[in-house]
């Protein structure tokens, strides 16, 4: 038996922004608070929805003091400016670090205590209500924060989330028309993210049929969409693919979860401040090579959806190529594919690897069990850029 658990409206296609006072409408808010990325502000994307919202009288409150990768430190402060604000609407535009302190903020500006009190690994407190509705708007295809009822703090040495079915957004609008203008280098690390979820949540030992429908959907989409979109981000066909896969991946992972790849980037995250989108890239090639021959099965499933002609080949030569066409794509998006291009030395790897081991939530569905050996094993193989599936040669032919 399994449960499926999605945000309660949907709403998708270019244009679906407008509908963000209908929302509002909806939930007779009388004042809103704003979480949003800076940059929005720069690009005047905001500017039509302020004029909307003066037209229907309905105050509106911007917090814009948002940083990559937040910490609890940062989620306190986004708690207390709308604590303060009085608002009773919380609307979350922007990548998924402002998504997730919008979530987070909504729910514990009505209850006690701080952030680190409602962590996963340390938190002492529980959730007891909702708090305020929220309705999200990503402007990026990759992190799936808005399907979820997840938001990710980075600590000293790792990451910790909050998670509990009260931060799963009331309404989602996913419209592709605001990622036109999102630069090469976000494209490429959320495009991979996307792809990192469809993948591990199709490998996931949570997997279930309908996660699986939507994991080979997203991961297809976006395989044969995201080159073309960090070449030509004004490429509407690739944009709306890549805003399409995301959603179907963010779907997909928020049910059946996300295991090796996430556990650990976490730690890249923490001690090394790469973004989460870069650090599931550098990792995403080694641990799949890591884990193929515990479901090659599925992976030469996935093989065909990258692109791979079958050509009568094995399950296990298929996983193989998956990895290498993994590797290649990642290297066309030119995000880095060695740890050793973040300045990460080889004497780090012993502490990305006991940290990496801490993250036992994603790690339990994994399909290969991965202990500290095989965490440090990737992590060596990440720093080197080698990878075992590179040992054999073989002219590989696509699929149009």
């Amino acid at each position: 038996m399994s449960t499926f658990r999605s945000p309660s409206i949907i709403i998708t296609g270019e244009g679906s922004f407008q509908k963000v006072i209908e929302l509002v409408q909806q939930h007779q808010a009388k004042k809103v608070h704003l979480f949003a990325d800076p940059v929005l502000i720069g690009l005047n994307v905001l500017k039509p929805l302020v004029q909307a919202f003066e037209e229907k009288k309905i105050e509106l409150e911007i917090f814009s003091d948002i940083q990559p990768e937040p910490t609890s430190e940062a989620g306190n402060r986004a708690k207390a400016a709308l604590a303060a604000s009085g608002a009773d609407l919380v609307i979350g535009i922007g990548g998924g670090s402002c998504l997730d302190l919008a979530k987070a903020a909504a729910v514990l500006s009505c209850h006690e205590g701080a952030v680190e009190d409602y962590l996963n690994l340390t938190g002492t407190k529980s959730l007891s209500n909702k708090g305020l509705p929220k309705l999200l708007i990503p402007t990026t295809s990759g992190t799936g924060a808005e399907m979820t009822d997840i938001a990710v703090f980075s600590l000293e040495d790792s990451k910790d989330v909050i998670t509990h079915p009260f931060l799963l957004a009331d309404a989602v609008i996913i419209d592709p028309e605001l990622t036109y203008t999102l630069p090469k280098r976000a494209t490429a690390s959320s495009g991979i993210d996307a792809l990192t979820h469809a993948i591990e949540s199709y490998l996931s030992v949570h997997a279930t049929v309908l996660t699986d429908t939507l994991a080979l959907e997203a991961a297809g989409k976006i395989a044969a969409s995201v080159r073309s979109a960090v070449l030509d981000g004004s490429e509407q066909e690739a944009r709306n693919s890549m805003s399409w896969g995301s959603m179907l991946a963010g779907l997909s992972f928020f049910n059946a979860g996300v295991a090796g790849v996430h556990a650990l980037a976490y730690p890249l995250g923490g001690l090394f401040s790469i973004p989460h989108g870069e650090s599931n890239a550098v990792l995403l090639p080694y641990v799949m090579d890591e884990i193929r021959d515990s479901c090659s099965g599925k992976m030469a499933v996935l093989a065909g959806k990258l692109g791979i002609e079958n050509n009568g080949r094995t399950d296990e030569e298929l996983a193989r190529l998956a990895v290498l066409e993994m590797k290649n794509l990642i290297h066309d998006t030119g995000l880095p594919l060695s740890l050793k291009e973040y300045g990460i030395k080889e004497e780090d790897l012993d502490r990305l690897a006991d940290n990496g081991a801490k993250q036992t939530r994603l790690l339990a569905r994994s399909p290969k069990p991965l202990l500290r050996d095989d965490i440090k094993r990737i992590y060596t193989a990440a720093f080197h850029g080698n990878l075992k599936a590179e040992g054999v040669s073989e002219h590989v032919s696509y699929s149009d």
